[in-house]
């Protein structure tokens, strides 16, 4: 299994997570990061006035965070390098705990996710070195255990049990 197709594995494996995740961070991006840059913002120029900075900080926040689409709006008019510079290092962070999480979704060998227990560890007949193809007990289709061969033969029959 080739780098790439682990990391394609990976992808395929987690895909509805980092969905979620990436919708997530961009929520937060709007309805979080917007209020907190324009408290910050507004106690900066609040303490260049001579006010103290967390208290007025403190107190926007709390304003602007009931009103998040308003403080968005004014990201975008007022405070746009601001916010831009806020939300690059915000995404730099979620873009790594998303490379985290994609890391370790790697697989760690080329059967992990492979059911235990089925064929796919055969190809091109394989399984006939231990199996039959003709007679001996019914394993599965075209699969016999054959009753002639050395060694233990026990076999464990599981199937579904119907009542009428």
């Amino acid at each position: 299994m080739g780098f790439f197709d682990k990391i394609k594995a990976a992808f395929r494996k987690i895909k509805t997570k980092l969905i979620v995740y990436f919708v997530v961070v961009m929520v937060v991006a709007v309805m979080a990061m917007a209020p907190l840059n324009v408290s910050i913002e507004e106690g900066r120029m609040a303490s260049h006035a001579g006010d103290e900075f967390w208290a007025v900080f403190f107190t926007q926040l709390f304003t602007n965070i009931q009103q998040p689409m308003s403080c968005f709006g004014q990201c975008f008019s007022t405070y746009f390098l601001a916010y831009m510079n806020v939300l690059k290092y915000y995404l730099l962070v979620c873009g790594f705990f998303a490379l985290v999480g994609i890391i370790k979704a790697i697989p760690k060998h080329e059967f992990q996710d492979i059911e235990n227990g089925s064929s796919d560890w055969s190809e091109n007949g394989e399984q006939y070195a231990v199996l039959s193809k003709k007679k001996g007990i019914i394993l599965a289709e075209k699969n016999y255990l054959p009753v002639d061969k050395r060694g233990n033969v026990n076999v464990l029959v599981v199937r579904r049990f119907w009542s009428w």
